[in-house]
């Protein structure tokens, strides 16, 4: 069987006149972490969201294996590929994306209430998690009382509590400090590839990128470069 979890073949999207992507072919690993590194408008975040189901590609496939076989990704309707979301990815955006009016606790058991669990046993096993990333005692605070690293810690938290088999993360640490980044970061794969899950990660951040297993390199549309780490 393959080891692929995700593995996307000759993707194209256009924006107009812009293409963002150019016939990308792009195989993930299970239990890898991949970082897909460029400048601005190179195509990175559109690739990220193609690869998660959130963007349908003009041309191409996106197939994700799991353990319950292979589906194709660019096949499925709105409905089934927004349920592949929620059951099977995690999402950590720059800004985290988190709900303000919530506590951490309650942003991270939202995820799991999304998916029919009752609210009680969601918070217990949010608080599980926030207290694995270092947030104990800081569950019942709302998300503004928290630092950047802190709630990006939620955001982690929040994406790994469904179980996700790959999280996909776009420019985690690109608001943050040197410091938090690296802090952030270790956290980010501590609770991803240190479980055996698949984390596939958009950044800018050459040191960002250092710390994944595998970089690919993209521009105009295309990967013009990898690097395996020793």
């Amino acid at each position: 069987m393959s080891s692929f979890v995700i593995e996307a073949s000759g993707l194209s999207r256009s924006f107009g006149q812009t293409h963002a992507l150019a016939g990308v072919d792009l195989s993930v690993r299970a239990g890898e972490s991949l970082a897909i590194m460029g400048a601005s408008g190179s195509g990175k975040t559109t690739l990220l969201h193609c690869l998660a189901g959130i963007t349908r590609p003009d041309a191409g496939t996106v197939g994700f294996r799991s353990g319950s076989g292979r589906v194709e990704i660019t096949g499925l309707g709105e409905r089934e590929r927004s349920r592949l979301r929620r059951e099977a990815f995690g999402f950590v955006f720059q800004q985290g994306l988190l709900i303000p009016e919530l506590t951490a606790v309650e942003n991270v058991a939202l995820a799991l209430m999304l998916n029919g669990m009752p609210r009680a046993r969601a918070e217990e096993y949010g608080r599980g998690w926030l207290a694995a990333l270092g947030l104990a005692g800081l569950e019942d605070r709302r998300i503004g009382q928290l630092s950047g690293g802190q709630a990006q810690r939620v955001a982690i938290a929040r994406a790994q509590v469904t179980g996700a088999s790959v999280v996909f993360a776009d420019e985690p640490t690109g608001a943050l400090d040197s410091v938090t980044s690296a802090d952030v970061m270790s956290a980010l794969l501590d609770s991803t590839t240190g479980q055996g899950r698949t984390l596939v990660l958009v950044t800018h951040d050459p040191g960002v990128a250092a710390r994944c297993s595998r970089m690919v390199e993209m521009r105009d549309g295309r990967i013009v470069g990898e690097r395996v780490a020793a």
